[in-house]
C-alpha cells in the first residue's frame, strides 16, 4: 500500500488524467450504448412462472404487459355519443402503435364489465407483445401521448389516465436532486469537520470520480445480464455513502501526519499505508456481503449484487489511487489557516484524544453495564415491527398522487373495486370436452369464494388445448387479503376441481408473481445470511485473531438490521409518518429488499467495526490492558466515525427525494442503520461489552493461532518522535525533538491513554 501510495503522489497528474479518463470513456459508451434495464422477478420453477409460460405458449402476445387506459366523465356518461366516439378512435389508434398486440375495448362485447354500475368511468386493456421490462420507453410514451391527446382534444369533462408497469416507465422520478442534496451536506459536514475548503473537497471529489464511472459501468453491465432499472440508484446510494466515509478516514489520517510535521507526500503514505489498508479491508467486507445474493440464483438480484460491488470496488480503487494524489496537489492546504499558522508557530505536537471524546470513553468505563443495558432496550424497541414484515407488492397506488399512474389507480378502484388492479389469471391446458365441463364448474365456484368479486368466463385458444380465465379479488394486490385469497384458490378450490381431470390450473398475475418471489427468497434467506455472516466472522478472526472479537460483530450487525427493518416497517408498512415525509400510502416491503438490505446493511456496519476495533487491537497489542485498549480505540475513532455517520445518513436521507418508494427504503433503511450502528452500537454497546469481558475479548485457542494466517488491517504508525523525516535537516530533527517532548510533557496529564481505570 505504501509503494502505491508513493507512485500515486509522485505521478499525480497521471493518476488524475487516468481517472478522468475513465470517467469520460464509460460514459461516452453508457451513451452510446444506452440503457437496458430489466426488473425480472420471474423466480425459476414458480407457479406464476408456469402459468406465464402457459399463456406465452397458448395465447402468443397476451403473456406480455397489460396497461390500462382508464376515462372518466364528470358531466355525462362514457356511452355518450361524443365520449364513445373520441374513445373508440383513440383506441384504434393505440391498436395500431408499435409494441401493442392487443387492445380490449369497453364499447365491444368481450369488454362490456368494463364499464362501472355508475356509467361514469370506463377503461381498455392494452396488452403488450413482451414484458415491461423489455419495452423500450418510447413505445410507452406514444401509449400515454396518443391516450392523453383524447383529453386534450375530446368532450369537456372527459378525463383520461393510464396506469400499468409500461406506463409507469414514462414517469419521471426526482432527476438528480436527491444526489445534489446529499453531496451539498457531506460538503458542509466536511467543512466543518476539517476547517479547509481544499481538504472537505476531496471526498466529495473522489466519491464523484468513482460512483460516475461506476454508473457509466453499470449502464453497460445492463447489456450482457439482468440489471434492475433501480441498480444505478442504489449504486449511486451506497458508493455516496461508502466513498465519502473511506476517504474522510485517509484524509484524516493525513492532517494528522502533517501536524506532526511530515512532509505532504510522506503523510499520504502513511495515510494510504494505515488507514488505507482498513479502506481496503472494510471494502472487501462489503462487497463479499453484496455479491453473497449470488447464492440465491436469481438473475434479478445477481445484476444488483454485481453492479453495488463494482461501484463500491471503484471507490475503494479511488481512495486508495486518486485521493493521495489530489492530496499531494493541495499540499499544505489540507489544514485550515489557523493549523497552519499554529504549526508555523509551534511545530509538530502530538495529537491526543481530548474534549467530548475522551470524556465519553472515560464515561463508558465507568458505566458499563448501565450503558449497555440502555442501548439494548433502544435496539429491542426498534426491532419489534419487524416480525410483523409483510413482503408483498406495493402497486401503483403507493405513487405520487399527482402521476397519472396513482391517478388511474384511484378511478378503477372508485369504478371498480380495488381488485381490478390486479387480477389473478388462471391457466391451463385442456385435453378434451371433459376438462371444458370441469373448468366450467370451476368458474361458477369462483364466483362465491371468499374475496372474489368477479370471474371473466374462459377464453380457449384456437386449437382448444389451452384456457385462461381472469379472477378479479375484492382487495387490492398489495392486501395481505389478495395473497390469501391466492393461497386458498391454491390449496383449496383449485385441487378439488381438478379431480377426476387432467386439468392443471396455474395461478399468475401480480400478486401471484410477488407472492412466489417472496416466497423464494424467504426460503433461502436463512442460507445467504448464513454465509454472509460467517464469511465476514472469518474475516475479522484472520484480522483481530480473536474468538470475541467476530461473534460479537456478527450479533451488532444482526442487531443493526433488524433495528433498521422495524424503522421501515412502521414507516413503509404502517405508514407511521409515510405521508408527511411524502412516500404516499403505507403498503408492504418489497420482497427483494430484505436480500439487498441485509447484504448492504451487514457490510456497511462492517466498517465501523473494522475502523473502531484496529485501533483497540493495536493498543492492545501495544499494552495488553483491555480497559486502556477500548478507553484509547473509543477515544480515538469515536469523533471521526461520528462525522463519517452523520456524512452518510445526510446521503442516504437525501435519496428520498428521489421519487422512487423503493429508493426511499433502501435511503431511510440504511441512515436508520448507520445512525444506529454508530450512535448506539458502535461507540455504547460494542466498548460497554468490551469492558464487561475484559481480557477475554482477545481469546483465541493457541493452537487456532499457530493454524491461522497472519494479516494486519492497520499496522501502527511508528510513533517515535526521534525518528527522521526524509530531506529534514539534522539541527530540525533536534528542533522537532524538543517541541514534541515539550508538547507532549504538557499534556500528558489530560492524555486518555493515561487515565486510571
Amino acid at each position: 500500500m505504501a509503494a502505491l501510495a508513493r507512485w500515486c503522489a509522485r505521478h499525480r497528474l497521471v493518476v488524475v488524467l487516468l481517472w478522468l479518463l475513465a470517467l469520460g470513456g464509460t460514459s461516452a459508451a453508457a451513451a452510446v450504448a444506452g440503457s437496458s434495464y430489466s426488473n425480472d422477478y420471474e423466480a425459476p420453477g414458480t407457479e406464476s412462472g408456469r402459468a406465464t409460460q402457459l399463456l406465452n405458449a397458448g395465447f402468443p402476445g397476451l403473456g406480455g404487459d397489460s396497461d390500462t387506459v382508464v376515462w372518466h366523465t364528470d358531466g355525462s356518461m362514457v356511452r355518450a355519443a361524443d365520449v364513445k366516439e373520441r374513445m373508440t378512435h383513440t383506441l384504434d389508434k393505440i391498436e395500431h402503435l408499435p409494441g401493442v398486440a392487443a387492445v380490449t375495448s369497453p364499447y365491444d362485447a368481450q369488454g362490456a364489465a368494463q364499464i362501472s354500475a355508475d356509467g361514469r368511468t370506463a377503461y381498455a386493456t392494452v396488452t403488450f407483445d413482451r414484458q415491461s421490462s423489455d419495452i423500450p420507453k418510447a413505445d410507452a410514451r406514444r401509449l400515454v401521448d396518443t391516450a392523453k391527446a383524447a383529453e386534450t382534444n375530446g368532450p369537456d369533462g372527459l378525463r383520461v389516465e393510464l396506469g400499468g408497469s409500461a406506463v409507469a416507465l414514462t414517469e419521471s422520478t426526482g432527476g438528480h436532486l436527491s444526489e445534489i442534496v446529499g453531496v451539498v451536506v457531506a460538503a458542509v459536514v466536511l467543512l466543518l469537520a476539517f476547517g479547509s475548503l481544499a481538504a472537505s473537497a476531496l471526498p466529495i471529489a473522489t466519491a464523484l470520480v468513482s460512483v460516475g464511472t461506476a454508473a457509466s459501468g453499470i449502464v453497460l453491465l445492463g447489456h450482457v445480464m439482468t440489471v434492475a432499472d433501480f441498480a444505478p440508484m442504489l449504486g449511486m446510494l451506497v458508493g455516496l455513502g461508502v466513498g465519502i466515509d473511506y476517504a474522510l478516514f485517509i484524509v484524516t489520517r493525513h492532517r494528522r501526519g502533517l501536524k506532526q510535521g511530515l512532509p505532504v507526500n510522506v503523510a499520504a503514505e502513511r495515510a494510504v499505508a494505515t488507514t488505507g489498508r482498513a479502506v481496503v479491508f472494510a471494502g472487501a467486507t462489503v462487497c463479499i456481503a453484496l455479491l453473497g445474493m449470488l447464492i440465491l440464483r436469481l438473475s434479478f438480484l445477481n445484476g444488483v449484487a454485481i453492479a453495488a460491488s463494482l461501484t463500491v470496488l471503484l471507490t475503494v480503487a479511488a481512495s486508495v489511487t486518486l485521493l493521495p494524489a489530489l492530496l499531494s496537489f493541495i499540499g499544505m492546504r489540507a489544514l485550515s489557516r489557523r493549523q497552519r499558522r499554529r504549526l508555523a508557530e509551534h511545530g509538530p505536537e502530538p495529537e491526543l484524544p481530548t474534549g467530548l471524546a475522551a470524556r465519553w470513553a472515560a464515561f463508558v468505563e465507568r458505566r458499563p453495564r448501565l450503558l449497555g443495558g440502555l442501548a439494548v432496550a433502544v435496539i429491542a424497541v426498534l426491532s419489534v415491527p419487524t416480525f410483523f414484515l409483510h413482503l408483498g407488492t406495493s402497486d401503483q397506488g403507493n405513487n405520487a398522487a399527482s402521476s397519472t399512474t396513482r391517478q388511474a389507480y384511484d378511478l378503477l378502484a372508485g369504478g371498480f373495486g380495488p381488485g381490478v388492479n390486479g387480477p389473478l389469471t388462471l391457466v391451463t391446458p385442456i385435453d378434451g370436452a371433459g376438462d371444458q365441463v370441469a373448468l366450467s364448474r370451476l368458474e361458477s365456484t369462483l364466483g362465491s369464494v371468499q374475496g372474489v368479486a368477479s370471474v371473466s368466463p374462459a377464453t380457449y385458444d384456437q386449437a382448444g388445448t389451452a384456457a385462461f380465465l381472469t379472477v378479479v379479488p375484492d382487495s387490492a394486490p398489495q392486501s395481505q387479503k389478495t395473497s390469501e385469497l391466492v393461497d386458498r384458490l391454491r390449496t383449496d378450490v383449485i385441487p378439488a376441481a381438478e379431480k377426476g381431470t387432467t386439468l392443471d390450473v396455474q395461478v399468475g398475475g401480480v400478486t401471484a408473481s410477488y407472492d412466489d418471489f417472496a416466497g423464494v427468497i424467504v426460503g433461502k434467506l436463512p442460507l445467504f445470511v448464513g454465509v454472509v455472516i460467517g464469511l465476514g466472522c472469518v474475516l475479522l478472526l484472520l484480522a483481530f485473531r480473536s474468538i470475541g472479537i467476530p461473534l460479537k460483530a456478527a450479533a451488532m450487525n444482526v442487531a443493526a438490521v433488524a433495528s433498521a427493518f422495524g424503522v421501515v416497517v412502521a414507516i413503509f408498512q404502517w405508514g407511521w409518518g409515510s405521508d408527511l415525509l411524502g412516500l404516499g400510502r403505507a403498503g408492504p416491503i418489497e420482497p427483494f429488499l430484505p436480500v439487498i438490505m441485509v447484504s448492504v446493511l451487514f457490510g456497511l456496519s462492517m466498517d465501523y467495526q473494522v475502523f473502531l476495533v484496529s485501533r483497540m487491537y493495536e493498543e492492545w497489542l501495544e499494552t495488553r490492558d483491555n480497559r486502556r485498549a477500548v478507553r484509547v480505540g473509543l477515544a480515538e475513532t469515536s469523533r471521526v466515525i461520528n462525522s463519517a455517520a452523520v456524512i452518510m445518513i445526510s446521503v442516504f436521507l437525501a435519496f428520498v427525494l428521489s421519487g422512487d418508494r423503493v429508493i426511499a427504503m433502501f435511503g431511510i433503511a440504511l441512515a436508520a442503520a448507520v445512525a444506529l450502528d454508530a450512535f448506539v452500537l458502535r461507540t455504547l454497546l460494542v466498548p460497554a461489552l468490551m469492558h464487561m469481558l475484559g481480557g477475554a475479548n482477545w481469546w483465541l485457542p493457541k493452537w487456532l493461532d499457530r493454524r491461522l494466517p497472519r494479516i494486519s488491517i492497520e499496522p501502527p504508525e511508528c510513533r517515535t518522535p526521534h525518528d527522521t523525516i526524509p530531506g529534514q535537516r539534522p539541527e530540525e530533527d533536534d528542533a522537532m525533538l524538543d517541541a514534541l517532548i515539550k508538547a507532549e510533557a504538557e499534556e500528558r496529564k489530560q492524555d486518555v491513554r493515561d487515565l486510571p481505570g
